[in-house]
């Protein structure tokens, strides 16, 4: 190898190092700066109600099927919807887990705590398994909400569900119902503060539950 050529590696070889150093110590000063997501789960806002064994409702089982999510909030991202429009998703507020999964585990703590039902199971569930009555739920918003003016500080916490209860040997819809729950008192910015809100949310539509199936028990077949 000649020295023109000797000369030419050497210099592409120290180019192509330079290079790497450069962008790799961009790459940590860049993490270093950042700021690391806050995951939420729920389930953990305590019962309101004042539940007491109800022989109408304690011998029940209940099986909860998956939930059906709107499209848009079935994202592991927050959602905050600014006017009646606009969305947004918070990058740095982020939910935990599947947000179906987790809608179903509150939920049944919810039935549970509320109502002492014998069993309230979260699908899926062995074929062979037998329920008094099954629920589903469509969840249409589950969001903090703020105006369209401005920079607000204080927003709403939303959850707009409807719902059915159903026959398992047929499927049959048997009540149903639509849970608008709007808690105003959300300070913008608080993801931690608006989980909590939506967690009571889910406890409001436990209680909607709970009441259609005690109807359905006193109403007879």
């Amino acid at each position: 190898m000649n020295d023109r050529l000797r000369l030419r590696v050497k210099v592409t070889w120290l180019i192509c190092l330079t290079g790497l150093i450069g962008s790799t110590g961009c790459g940590i000063g860049l993490n270093r700066g950042a700021l690391p997501p806050q995951h939420y789960v729920l389930g953990g806002a305590s019962s309101q109600a004042d539940a007491t064994p109800s022989g109408d409702l304690a011998e029940l089982s209940i099986g909860l099927r998956r939930p059906q999510i709107a499209s848009y909030l079935d994202a592991p991202f927050i959602v905050v919807r600014q006017g009646p429009n606009q969305i947004g998703f918070s990058e740095l507020h982020r939910w935990g887990e599947d947000l179906g999964g987790g809608i179903s585990r509150a939920v049944a703590g919810d039935l549970s705590e509320r109502a002492f039902f014998r069993t309230v199971d979260v699908a899926p569930w062995a074929p062979s398994e037998r329920y008094d009555y099954l629920v589903q739920i469509h969840l249409l918003r589950f969001e903090g909400l703020t105006s369209e003016e401005g920079e607000p500080l204080e927003g709403e916490a939303h959850l707009l569900a409807t719902w059915e209860v159903l026959r398992q040997e047929d499927g049959s819809v048997l009540t149903r119902g639509t849970t608008d729950y709007r808690e105003g008192s959300w300070r913008v910015g608080d993801y931690a503060g608006l989980v909590t809100l939506l967690d009571a949310g889910l406890g409001v539509l436990s209680d909607d539950l709970v009441a259609a199936i005690r109807g359905l028990t006193r109403s007879g077949p």
